[in-house]
């Protein structure tokens, strides 16, 4: 046999990508080692689902320019069932049988773990069981078919524990495609699972009606699979199988059935597998013991050459005892080069740019509308005869015909027209607010031009990105969902978001397999984030602000990591193996695609009961633009919420309690919208921008913000707009802060190197803070440097190398320094410009981005001036729970009552009551209070005594039930129905709850009863409304007069320490900070000396711990108590003291 000769082609292999916990690697893996292994092509058949598609085609074509002759194939191990009518029909009865009703599941995932030990064996319902079918495109035909066939499978009654497919299915998609048996899991193998007990006869006859009716769909198409391994029912099928050979001719094909990438990968791949069991119930097939050698395997799962497979075919057939004819294995080994080098097309999938048709109105081209429509929009402003206005539109219309990104602006046109419907969007995001035909089309509601906006730095003439409109609306979900049902599932799909394994996670459970004791892995996993994050950020030159380390940066810089790796090496190698392997599916936060005809060009994915994309597009990924797919970012803007809320109650409070959006809407554009506003209201500025009245002011919620606008006083929007793009790690470790309040405070001594300088820097000070500075002073200083170098040189500079970024850059360089020559500057003052542009380009911020959202930041602030008390309604019910003690002092502090819950005055909502200039507190703050029971509440109130609470003849009390009486009375609503007859609000609590009684008689019995309960203690009353509301009831602890004076002082919350420190003293500092104390912890280090954990909490109902060192006998902490403290800090082991007399103080 001439072995060596064929050129093997393994058509059925899984990737951790589309076979997560079953297979393991990325598709690109296990294509190199199949070409180092001498391979010169791979299939990808993943189980249901074609989720690794993209990694197997970017890599293809790196593979090609690197000059290596490798063919990617492309599929999917389907699952398959024969009739979903019939399955359907079944179903049903069973739902109707409860006893088998029991055994259905109708889970569903975005990823499927393969039950190995459930699909390869008979399986204990029909219902659920479903058989695998191998499925390769031959052609563009036959993939485009295999992607509707996977998407197809992903809905309705296809989709049951798993995507499946029927024969209707390969019937209507077949043509294009190869299909084969598969596995012991297959085709003929459910054939011989089901009909073993009834003897060999019946396993043929079964076997013979199947392929006769595959034969008839497929043709010559259909193949039978054979594999080698040591499972002895593997063998029993391949006899099988090749009798369906012999019989009816089909050819048959012998697979690797690869799961992991390279020989030595079975032990993570073991390891990995059970990890997705982890969690869930063990499945009786599983032995959650690692295997120690891979002759304890039934299979060796990698990607084999021809030689390897007849070596695998003699070796298990030897072991297995069972004969075969060498012609036929080894005809079944080269056939597989048939396929793949003969029948399949040596192609690459289109990757045509797709958008929707729809968007384009018969009779016109996408050019032809964008440009009608955007000429029709400039009519309604007053520039349509202002020839800058006209020649910027003409410019940027060339360009965007020019890219060929016409329908792309017609669609994101279409998107907000859709928005604008029924909610709220923002001025804009990012650089698209540079774009004048995104204003005219209302996209962004901020003229680029009146701002020195530029559209270069949106979309450059020269580039090949493709252009990002991130798009902020007040609820993205509901507009998704309106975008899908007028426009249709398969024309608009959410992006998909692949979660990974994680480091931390990942050394803790792999450590269980090892059996490391949880102590130990627990102390490397809490210290070794700490430890990595100061040289992570010295690495960065970040001096200032938050920064999460890779998972790299941990390996390498955490000393404690470092140890514990060395002392169990194997653990090292499975982490180093495993982290960053697919481990679930969730939804993008605002991505979208949309086109038409997606299933034709994607194989969507079920997740969750959503159809969504099986590929994704962010930061670390990018496979949607190479495949052909914009996206389109839709992001959800809470600010914009509040604003919403805001306009509602100020109608309410002219009357209309009930507005419709468009009077929302009507509002908003009479008095907020860019166009209208009046952003050189002085009032505003000085009210909260001077004042400090922060309260869900947009980009200004962080202490350090605050002080740092406070201090350099803003007068404009793009005062605004330089403090905010300031406010970031990288300028505040330059002092770039300090140097800015100077030259505010003292404009007339900023020197400007001559007027082009001052014209395009005057507006933030002489100082270089937006990108578009760079960009702009590049152009007009440089010779014949055009806008979209300027902006291209902002990228330029950020790069280092030799390569042709940075020829270019020199390039630019010369003839930024000759143009400033010929404008008469020095050629060191030119030089110590370009210098500047250098250092600042690690700083500057994008302008448009930052004036957008100013703008949003001087609306709140608007309102907050002239409608105070509704936007402090609003802004306490959309703000965060998290925050929401924070946002309540706020409000006391500005004068604001606080009403207690109360059900008779309570509503849905957060409510501002003018005359006493109250806020009053809804029952939606009470966790464990069910719509349902709030509206027997709200629909039948008054509630004058406890009687009527309790016996209201039109309650339903089986909604208003005795859990939801139990969280309204502990969390204070009912206490003004607390008469004389009770001694306290335990006492009507034990009466009229805890022995809930049936009738007035048993309730005036349990007031007798319980008449000694009394009132609850002080630490009951913090502890239920804390833990009912999610607030700390800190006007229970602390009082108002505390509270000014450690603002004064100042004293921050123990929270804003970090931040405060990095805005407001020098490392040597030690800021005393406030907090409440919650929880105390006694224990001991490993030399037996006892040390105190205590869990503390602040006004931003951030919990933070305090390690506190050699506690002596005499120290007491008292729980639920302010204290302010001066604490020892570091990013390593956080807040600690030495001494609890000297450096707390007990307040009050």
């Amino acid at each position: 046999m001439d072995i060596k000769n064929i050129n093997f082609v393994n058509l059925h292999a899984h990737s951790g990508v589309g076979s997560p916990f079953d297979g393991f690697g990325y598709p690109q893996d296990h294509m190199e080692y199949a070409y180092s292994n001498g391979c010169k092509a791979l299939a990808l058949t993943d189980h249901g689902n074609m989720n690794g598609f993209a990694y197997q085609v970017l890599h293809a074509k790196k593979m090609k320019e690197e000059g290596k002759d490798f063919k990617p194939i492309f599929g999917v191990e389907a699952y398959f069932i024969e009739d979903v009518v019939e399955w359907k029909e079944k179903y049903e009865q069973a739902k109707a049988d409860k006893k088998r009703a029991r055994q259905l599941d109708d889970s569903k995932s975005g990823i499927n773990i393969e039950g190995e030990g459930e699909s390869k064996s008979q399986g204990r319902s029909e219902l659920n069981r479903s058989r695998h079918i191998v499925l390769v495109a031959m052609n563009q035909t036959g993939l485009n078919n295999i992607f509707k066939m996977v998407t197809e499978s992903h809905k309705g009654d296809y989709f049951y524990r798993k995507p499946r497919i029927d024969f209707a299915l390969l019937e209507k998609y077949g043509e294009g495609v190869i299909a084969a048996s598969a596995c012991l899991g297959g085709i003929y193998a459910g054939a011989y699972w089901s009909k073993l007990e009834e003897g060999e006869e019946a396993i043929l006859n079964e076997m013979r009606r199947l392929t006769k009716r595959f034969q008839s769909i497929m043709g010559d198409r259909w193949y039978g699979e054979l594999q080698w391994n040591r499972v002895p029912q593997q063998h029993a099928l391949n006899k099988y199988v090749i009798e369906m050979h012999k019989e009816f001719g089909i050819k048959l094909i012998s697979t690797a059935d690869s799961h992991y990438p390279t020989p030595d990968a079975w032990k993570d791949r073991e390891l990995y597998k059970r990890l997705g069991w982890l969690g869930r119930s063990k499945p009786e097939w599983l032995d959650m013991e690692l295997p120690t050698e891979i002759q304890e395997l039934e299979c060796e799962l990698f990607p084999k050459n021809a030689e390897q497979m007849w070596e695998s075919y003699k070796r298990y057939a030897e072991e297995c005892e069972t004969e075969y004819d060498d012609d036929i294995v080894y005809q079944s080994i080269k056939e597989t080069e048939v396929i793949g080098f003969e029948r399949i097309e040596d192609f690459l999938p289109d990757n045509t740019v797709r958008l929707p048709d729809f968007v384009v109105p018969a009779g016109y081209t996408a050019d032809e509308y964008l440009e009608h429509l955007t000429h029709k929009k400039m009519t309604y402003t007053k520039h349509q005869n202002d020839k800058v206005y006209r020649d910027r539109l003409a410019q940027e219309l060339k360009v965007i015909s020019d890219r060929g990104f016409s329908k792309y602006f017609l669609t994101m046109a279409a998107i907000s027209d859709k928005a604008n419907e029924m909610m709220l969007s923002g001025p804009g995001r990012g650089s698209a607010a540079g774009s004048l035909v995104a204003y005219l089309l209302g996209i962004t509601q901020v003229d680029p031009i009146k701002y020195g906006l530029l559209f270069s730095r949106f979309l450059r003439a020269d580039a090949k990105d493709y252009p990002d409109i991130d798009y902020d609306v007040a609820s993205p979900m509901e507009l998704k969902d309106l975008l899908i049902n007028e426009w249709g599932e398969n024309s608009v799909a959410p992006i998909s978001n692949w979660n990974t394994l994680q480091l931390k996670s990942l050394i803790k459970d792999v450590s269980k397999f090892y059996k490391i004791e949880f102590k130990e892995v627990n102390i490397v996993t809490s210290r070794m984030i700490s430890e990595a994050t100061p040289l992570a950020k010295k690495k960065h030159g970040i001096k200032a602000g938050m920064y999460i380390p890779t998972w790299e940066e941990v390996l390498e810089f955490s000393d404690t990591l470092k140890g514990f790796l060395k002392k169990y090496p194997d653990v090292e190698h499975h982490v180093k193996s495993m982290v960053g392997q697919y481990r679930s599916c969730s939804r993008h936060a605002g991505g979208v695609v949309i086109a038409e005809d997606l299933d034709r060009h994607m194989p969507l994915i079920n997740s969750g009961g959503v159809i969504q994309t099986p590929w994704s597009e962010g930061q670390n990924v990018r496979q949607l633009e190479p495949m052909g797919f914009i996206k389109f970012d839709i992001l959800g803007l809470t600010t914009l919420r509040m604003i919403e809320g805001c306009i509602e109650r100020i109608l309410c409070k002219g009357g209309n309690c009930n507005p419709t959006y468009k009077e929302i809407q009507d509002f908003y554009n009479k008095h907020l919208h860019p166009d209208v506003m009046d952003f050189d209201d002085q009032q505003v500025y000085e009210n909260v921008f001077h004042s400090g009245k922060w309260a869900g002011i947009f980009q200004f919620t962080e202490s350090g913000a605050q002080n740092f606008c406070k201090r350099a006083k803003p007068t404009s929007i793009v005062d605004i707009s330089a403090i905010t793009s300031i406010f970031r790690p990288g300028p505040l470790s330059a002092g770039v802060d300090k140097d800015y309040v100077r030259a505010k405070e003292e404009p007339d001594d900023v020197w400007y190197e001559n007027e082009i300088v001052r014209e395009v820097t005057e507006e933030t000070y002489g100082f270089l803070i937006f990108q578009e500075q760079i960009a702009m002073l590049a152009h007009k200083l440089g010779k014949g440097i055009s806008l979209d170098e300027g902006n291209l040189l902002r990228k330029l500079l950020t790069k280092k190398g030799t390569g042709k970024g940075a020829r270019q850059k020199i390039s630019i360089r010369d003839r930024f320094v000759q143009g400033c020559l010929e404008k008469g500057m020095k050629r060191d003052d030119a030089l110590h410009m370009w210098q500047n542009f250098e250092y600042f380009s690690g700083y500057g911020f994008n302008k448009s981005h930052a004036v957008c959202y100013s703008m949003i930041s001087y609306q709140c602030a608007w309102l907050m001036t002239y409608y105070e008390g509704e936007w402090m309604a609003s802004y306490l019910d959309k703000v965060s729970d998290k925050k929401k003690e924070g946002a309540i002092a706020t409000a006391k502090t500005l004068g604001y009552t606080i009403s207690q819950l109360d059900i008779n005055i309570s509503g849905r909502q957060w409510e501002y009551d003018e005359a006493n200039n109250a806020l009053l507190q809804p029952l939606t703050t009470i966790k464990g209070l069910g719509a349902a029971a709030m509206d027997q509440v709200v629909e039948n109130r008054p509630f004058n005594t406890a009687e009527d609470f309790l016996f209201h003849p039109d309650v339903k009390y089986s909604k208003l039930n005795k859990k939801a009486l139990d969280v309204l009375v502990r969390a204070g609503a009912c206490s003004q129905l607390v008469d004389d007859r009770f001694r306290g609000l335990k006492h009507f609590w034990s009466a009229a709850v805890v022995d809930r009684p049936k009738n007035k008689k048993k309730f005036g019995e349990n007031i007798e009863a319980y008449k000694d309960e009394g009132e609850f203690t002080k630490n009951e009353t913090i502890s239920f409304k804390s833990e009912l509301t999610g607030i700390f009831p800190f006007d229970l602890v602390m009082s108002d007069t505390i509270r000014v004076k450690l603002e004064q002082l100042p004293v921050v919350p123990i929270s804003e320490y970090e931040v405060a420190m990095s805005v407001e003293a020098s490392e040597d500092d030690q800021l005393l900070v406030w907090f409440v104390p919650r929880k105390l912890t006694k224990k001991k280090t490993a030399k037996g000396r006892e040390y105190w954990i205590l869990d503390v909490v602040d006004s931003n109902n951030a919990m933070v711990s305090i390690k506190c060192w050699s506690p002596s006998d005499k120290d007491t902490i008292f729980v639920n108590q302010p204290y302010m403290a001066r604490l020892d800090h570091s990013e390593q082991w956080g807040f600690s003291t030495r001494s609890i007399r000297r450096n707390f103080r007990l307040l009050g």
